[in-house]
């Protein structure tokens, strides 16, 4: 078993339940790690035999564009499509921050983690 992590996805996205921020957006940053087996890629060196964290990235940022009222609704978007494109995840854990977010207060992020397991039939 092997982890892969994505830290620090920055993008600018629309997500919120108010409608100020569905007009002027916000800057948003996401962490992903996930759990697959890579002692075939260690030995083969081959892309094909790993899961490729450009695809990883691909997901993230194309679920952040698109727009949600909740933050816990994006992030299991982009669970759902990761465990859905790359069957070599047996686990994903996902946070969605919010940086700056306007609670009317000083608060450097919001932050929503989630994880799920992938569960093989024997």
């Amino acid at each position: 078993m092997g982890t892969i992590k994505l830290k620090n996805i920055r993008t600018f996205s629309y997500h919120g339940c108010l409608i100020e921020e569905g007009k002027i957006g916000s800057d948003y940053s996401v962490d992903l790690e996930i759990k697959a087996n890579l002692k075939h890629s260690a030995e083969s060196d081959n892309l094909i035999d790993t899961v490729d964290y450009v695809h990883l990235n691909k997901i993230v940022e194309e679920e952040m564009a698109i727009r949600s009222n909740l933050l816990e609704h994006v992030t299991k978007r982009i669970i759902d499509r990761a465990l859905k494109e790359i069957e070599m995840i047996t686990k994903i854990k996902v946070g969605v921050s919010k940086l700056n977010p306007p609670i009317g207060g000083d608060v450097e992020a919001v932050t929503i983690e989630m994880e799920e397991e992938r569960y093989f039939n024997l």
